[in-house]
């Protein structure tokens, strides 16, 4: 673990958090490192994508509070577009190479997706004409 928690920190990201549940890490956490403890670990994630600004706090908090599914994806206008909640019985199906994460683990388990409508536009905004263009 401290090797992970090693090269996260060698990677100059803003902060590396280390969240630690039923076992103790405070002897193991590498200086540098933020250690938070989470007794019941965490039933869902929710994963977004950081390009699209215009999905407002309400679709996450929409996504997130849906447990109805393992899989929960937002729509916006019945298109399905993150944020996208991740129940814990999934994490271990999910890709680890490609760039389609959910979006393949989706297809394979058509029944375990639940979907909820949310306000917002998906906008992929990754130039600042982009940006423009949905201003």
């Amino acid at each position: 673990m401290s090797w992970a928690v090693d090269h996260a920190l060698g990677a100059g990201l803003d902060e590396a958090i280390v969240i630690e549940g039923a076992a103790d890490l405070s002897q193991v956490v590498p200086e540098g490192a933020t250690l938070l403890h989470n007794p019941q670990g965490h039933a869902a994630a929710v994963v977004g994508l950081g390009d699209q600004p215009l999905v407002p706090a309400e679709a996450w908090r929409r996504v997130a509070e849906d447990a109805t599914r393992p899989i929960v994806t937002a729509t916006f206008g019945g298109e399905r577009r993150p944020p996208v909640r991740l129940a814990r019985e999934v994490w271990a199906s999910l890709p680890v190479t490609g760039d389609e994460g959910a979006r393949a683990l989706m297809r394979r388990r058509p029944h375990d997706v639940g979907e909820v409508a949310c306000p917002g536009e998906p906008a992929d905004v990754d130039t600042l004409e982009d940006l423009t263009r949905w201003s």
